[in-house]
């Protein structure tokens, strides 16, 4: 199109689908023209298919954003976003016009990209391309587990499909091919992607660095695959659609061919379209080229309002008659509907910590991963929503849930019924609470944050802390969304022995307290673990990290030492001088509590009076009041050492300048745990005589 085209002052007429489709596009184009800021390709592209599943399939309520039984539509292509809020504006959810035109604006609800809880109809927060791809598979396994569990003959009150919207971008990081592979082998029928293929990156085209056939890839995934050659075919989009889902045994992914910045003379079908708005100049142009009026901007037609409004006619009566269906199902089987309600509101159920166990003192103790394993299963049973797994470490973990039986397909061309008996008692259905991530840590911290977003679940993941880093992407997002999601992180520190550096971890509890909401807790021993475990399902608004010892650690007499209770604080005095304020203050977490009290006892023989404070929680401390904060660390006593088997990083806050911090700032070796404890300065004797410095100093 050359750059004179003669631009009309009003558009000629369109079809209704057209018309509509138009209106899509160039609200976004505005919005990112007006905030000089955003991604305008991706709406101008992909409108067409949007429009067809917002219009034709996706069940949802607009006046009603968290109606239980909606349809899921994950915009994993998250840069996209100035699409996404003209469909939820159009369809009627509570995002005025006013908002599309405060795009990326500081107290907007219209963000560069998607974030749940700031934009009704939002369902997560996507844009680190690959998570929502991910989190979808989640709220498909939500999907598939409530209704297994819950659904009756005649009477299915969870029965709902999960939509996205993916890009090439999505597919080429990694999480999507570890998500992908699950969700096949899983047979998550009601799984639909419909795949933005325009053959374009931010910086280039595809077939710089992405030439793989996706289709054979995702075919080879177990998933139901179709392409539709034309982006702006609503006829073929529409009927690819109805035979994805008429597919019950596998995901779908429709590869739908489109023109990134499709209508832009000068853009359309080059990365210049992707990030940058188009420019005043080749916002006429393409309005022109598309037969749209130039002026006003953000102009809606009033056909295309009346049709898009329909959404809440649709919406209302959709609800109005599950509503019917969940009171018939309420009378015929009210236990079920109760549990059921109760997993809907997110509220734990009355008398759910009744079993918490309490364990004896023991010199020996006992591992906190083994004490969480028998938490677990202790409360599970009162717990419907705990649901979860392992990346392939369950026996290591200590995280299978006994006799709940295992997250599996019914139908499988792989095991034959008589073989599927489970790994956790119950069998093989989707009624199974237990998920086999596979060793896919990066998928699995992902498909937690779906299946927290879905709601009816507190989902948990467990890894070896080490690990961590491989999930970081998707913890970070738990705590920017506030899900509730548990992270359980076993083998904890050096002492993890002879597997060697690798698999030691030193940074890793730093690299976690550095995410804003996250509470990490590193519980001492067997008691202050059922308390974390405690603050770890009543923390409904953000994620939390159990970090978890290996080897055994003694279980404290907690009648000559202070109450595991404690650790709702963050930190707390489990013991304390007699008669005034202390010399020194030993402070430490997790495995170490139990190396300061030795420590305190022979610094007690030497006349000193020492105060010993388990530190389980930074997070949990900080939120304290000064007041407590000070009772337990006063000021006025600056003798500190803080012991931890990680990097110092972080501790000087709490020992402050005149304290030491007795830390691993190096990478491990490989030697027996208690030999690499030895060799790294965590004995009593150098505790002591790190104190004893301290005073000298002091």
């Amino acid at each position: 199109m050359p750059p004179d085209i003669t631009v009309p002052a009003t558009a000629p007429a369109l079809s209704l689908d057209d018309l509509c489709v138009n209106t899509l596009r160039f609200l976004a184009v505005d919005a990112v023209q007006k905030a000089n800021s955003g991604h305008p390709g991706l709406p101008l592209g992909a409108a067409s298919m949007a429009y067809v599943l917002w219009t034709r399939f996706l069940k949802h309520n607009p006046s009603n954003p968290d109606w239980f039984n909606r349809d899921r539509f994950v915009l994993s292509a998250g840069h996209g976003s100035a699409l996404l809020y003209s469909l939820l504006h159009l369809t009627g959810y509570a995002v005025p016009l006013d908002q599309i035109k405060q795009f990326r604006q500081w107290g907007s609800i219209t963000p560069g990209h998607p974030e749940r809880g700031v934009t009704p109809g939002v369902e997560t927060t996507t844009g680190p391309l690959g998570q929502g791809f991910a989190n979808g598979v989640g709220m498909a396994i939500a999907e598939a587990n409530l209704a297994a569990r819950y659904n009756q003959p005649g009477l299915s009150v969870i029965d709902h499909h999960t939509y996205g919207i993916v890009s090439d971008g999505d597919l080429m990081e990694g999480i999507a091919s570890e998500a992908a592979s699950l969700a096949g082998h899983l047979q998550l029928g009601k799984l639909i992607y419909l795949y933005d293929d325009n053959h374009i990156t931010l910086s280039a085209a595809t077939d710089m660095s992405f030439t793989e056939n996706c289709a054979q890839r995702f075919d080879a995934y177990g998933w139901h695959t179709q392409t539709v050659v034309d982006g702006n075919d609503l006829m073929s989009i529409e009927n690819a659609l109805r035979r994805a889902k008429a597919e019950t045994l596998r995901p779908s992914l429709i590869l739908v061919r489109t023109h990134i910045g499709f209508g832009s003379p000068h853009k359309q079908d080059t990365f210049a379209a992707h990030g940058s708005p188009l420019g005043e100049e080749e916002v006429r142009l393409t309005k022109a080229h598309l037969n749209w009026p130039i002026e006003p901007p953000f102009y809606i037609p009033d056909s295309a309002q009346i049709y898009f409004s329909f959404a809440l006619d649709r919406g209302k009566l959709a609800e109005t008659q599950w509503s019917t269906t969940f009171a018939s199902y309420e009378q015929e089987f009210p236990e079920l509907a109760t549990e059921l309600r109760q997993l809907m509101t997110g509220n734990l159920p009355i008398d759910w910590d009744v079993e918490l166990p309490q364990f004896p003192a023991d010199v020996k103790g006992l591992s906190t991963r083994v004490a969480s394993g028998k938490i677990m299963n202790a409360i599970a049973g009162r717990l419907p929503g705990l649901i979860g797994g392992s990346a392939d470490l369950d026996p290591s973990t200590f995280t299978a849930l006994t006799n709940l039986g295992d997250f599996q397909p019914s139908v499988s061309n792989i095991i034959s019924t008589e073989d599927r008996q489970g790994s956790n008692g119950g069998g093989w259905s989707y009624s199974g609470r237990n998920l086999h991530f596979g060793v896919r840590e990066h998928a699995m911290g992902a498909i937690m944050n779906g299946l927290a977003a879905h709601g009816g679940f507190t989902p948990f993941g467990a890894t070896f802390l080490v690990f961590a880093d491989y999930m970081r992407p998707p913890m970070r997002l738990a705590a920017l969304m506030g899900l509730h999601v548990i992270y359980i992180f076993t083998h904890d520190s050096i002492a993890v022995g002879e597997d060697g550096s690798t698999h030691q971890p030193v940074e890793q509890v730093a690299s976690l307290r550095a995410i804003p909401r996250l509470i990490v807790i590193r519980p001492a021993d067997a008691n202050e673990t059922a308390e974390a475990w405690r603050m770890a399902l009543t923390s409904t608004k953000q994620p939390v990290a159990l970090i978890l010892t290996r080897q055994h650690v003694p279980t404290l007499d907690r009648i000559q030492y202070a109450s595991s209770e404690g650790l709702s604080h963050g930190a707390y005095i489990l013991a304390d001088a007699p008669n005034g304020d202390p010399d020194l203050i030993l402070i430490a977490s997790g495995s170490e509590v139990g190396l300061i009290v030795a420590a305190r006892e022979a610094l007690v023989k030497q006349g000193l009076k020492i105060r010993i404070v388990s530190m389980p929680s930074w997070e949990l401390f900080d939120a304290q009041d000064v007041d407590y904060r000070n009772q337990v660390l006063p000021p006025s006593v600056t003798a500190r050492l803080a012991v931890e088997a990680g990097i110092s990083q972080g501790w000087h806050r709490y020992v402050g300048t005149k304290g030491d911090v007795l830390a691993v700032d190096c990478f491990g070796a490989s030697a027996p745990g208690e030999e690499m404890m030895l060799k790294y300065g965590f004995t009593v004797e150098n505790v002591c005589e790190r104190a004893l410095a301290i005073l000298k100093s002091g």
